[in-house]
């Protein structure tokens, strides 16, 4: 239906055990669910508290932000989830908040997709608390309370509790006037510690009063320090009491905002929400609008689990979830009276062909007999010698045998001929020469 935050401030007003305690008297129509999501900044409680340490701290907040940065945060978010349910029906989850307030800088990149996430929830049939402790509203978290239906602001009626809370109230207005929904998404739960009424509170800070919560130590330590959440006087506890009628206040605030935010839409029925006591909330009931067929492929208000959801894993009443995630619808029968028929597949259809007449009738005057065209063989155009080559004729190349070259021979040195003397001059005679006279003449 709607993502509620629950916020404190200082002095310890109790909101981790308002949120526990909204948490267990949240009105469930068949196939809703309803999770509370520890994001308190400094550290979740319920692990060592109302859990009293039987479930180890490997589950929570803090392995989402390594889901994160890995893609998988929607898938990761329910292997986190604890039932909380007494009767372990898993129809009231828990996902565990820090366990260091040195983790919380490592989730300052995943508030924002982790608000997406569980918003895409109520489609799913799922309602979302957030316990933001005392800092939760502020800083890298603030887009928790920025983008939440209802802020519930936690506080002790007495006057430490009402002085130290006024700034904070008062800066948390403005914050969602400006960067949230708008501050009429905020209100007060009320602890009744101290002499002012709720009245008195509501005219002094000008905010609705959406529930009043008794101070009753010894009921509030079995949310806060662990206890038996199945006793017949726990459940019929005025502090239970009050916290379905708070829860009461609450949804009916969502719808009023919603059908305010969403003019254009058709008016949701507002009817008054009997109290605890069995007396109207005092809000004046609206037109009922007709009942809308609900589409088969998504979930309604009131449609049971689908059938092809996987089992939930449980050990007992207290104990990890793994198999909530949400699984596709699965695909509607056949209907029985309907018979599927086959379907032939298309044949191929010839291309209608041109008659042709018979071999022996006589040709019509009108229709030329049809001829056969013997092919042609190519032939090679002659060329002159001279002629140059066209480009593309290839032209046929007859191998010319290998001719070995010629080695060169040496040659022989010509024996020196004496010139001719002239005529009638003896011959000269050529004086000898030794081999020491040439040497001695170089």
């Amino acid at each position: 239906m709607a993502v509620i935050a629950v916020v404190g401030g200082p002095g310890a007003p109790g909101a981790t055990t308002t949120a526990l305690a909204l948490l267990l008297a949240w009105p469930l129509q068949p196939g809703r669910r309803v999770l509370l999501v520890e994001c308190d900044p400094d550290g979740g409680a319920v692990l060592a508290g109302a859990l009293e340490g039987r479930v180890e701290a490997v589950y929570g907040l803090r392995n989402l932000a390594v889901a994160d940065r890995r893609g998988l945060l929607a898938q990761a978010l329910w292997e986190q989830l604890i039932d909380l349910s007494p009767e372990g029906g898993a129809d009231r989850l828990l996902l565990p908040g820090l366990t260091d307030p040195t983790q919380a800088p490592g989730l300052a990149y995943t508030w924002e997709p982790l608000m997406e996430v569980l918003h895409g929830l109520e489609q799913q049939g799922y309602d979302v608390i957030l316990d933001l402790g005392r800092s939760g509203a502020t800083g890298t978290s603030a887009v928790l309370a920025r983008r939440a239906d209802v802020v519930a602001a936690t506080v002790r009626t007495t006057l430490r509790g009402l002085s130290a809370v006024r700034p904070r109230l008062a800066a948390l207005a403005e914050d969602l006037a400006t960067a949230g929904t708008g501050a009429d998404a905020l209100g007060l739960l009320l602890v009744t510690e101290g002499p002012y009424s709720g009245a008195e509170v509501a005219r002094e800070f000008g905010l609705p009063v959406l529930g009043q919560l008794p101070h009753a130590v010894r009921t509030a330590r079995v949310l806060s320090d662990g206890g038996d959440i199945t006793d017949r006087r726990f459940i019929r506890s005025e502090l239970m009491r009050t916290a379905r009628s708070a829860a009461d206040e609450v949804q009916l605030l969502v719808r009023r905002r919603r059908q305010r935010l969403a003019p254009s839409a058709a008016p949701a029925q507002v009817a008054a929400v009997p109290t605890a006591e069995g007396e109207p909330s005092g809000y004046p009931p609206q037109a009922a609008q007709p009942p809308q067929q609900p589409s088969p492929s998504s979930p309604s208000f009131g449609q049971p689990p689908q059938h092809g959801a996987p089992p939930v894993i449980t050990t007992g009443p207290v104990a990890p979830l793994a198999g909530l995630a949400p699984q596709p619808a699965a695909p509607a029968p056949f209907p029985a009276h309907v018979q599927p028929q086959h379907v032939q597949p298309p044949q191929h259809v010839q291309p209608p062909q041109q008659a042709r007449p018979p071999k022996h009738a006589a040709p019509s005057p009108h229709v030329r007999p049809e001829q056969h065209v013997q092919p042609q063989q190519y032939v090679q155009p002659q060329q002159s010698p001279g002629a140059p080559q066209q480009y593309g004729q290839p032209q046929s190349v007859q191998p010319q045998p290998y001719a070995q070259p010629a080695h060169p021979q040496p040659a022989h040195p010509q024996p020196y001929a004496q010139p001719p003397q002239p005529h009638g001059q003896a011959p000269q005679q050529q004086p000898h020469v030794t081999y020491g006279e040439v040497l001695r003449a170089r």
